[in-house]
């Protein structure tokens, strides 16, 4: 994965840089990358106590 090295904060490059590596990867990989990141965002989430709320079940 490449990385974009700058001098100074330039927001402008940033987004620049990040299409053209998007757009570089096929349908497959970007959603691949999605799925994974989902993934980890979902372990970490759950490894630092936020997991599911519970639910309310009614009872009859």
């Amino acid at each position: 994965m490449p990385v974009l090295k700058t001098k100074l904060n330039n927001e402008e490059k940033e987004l620049d840089f990040e299409l053209k590596y998007q757009l570089s990867l096929t349908t497959e990989q970007r959603f691949r990358m999605m799925f994974k990141k989902s993934r980890e965002m979902q372990e970490m989430l759950q490894k630092n106590g936020h997991r599911k709320p519970f639910e309310v079940i009614k009872r009859k």
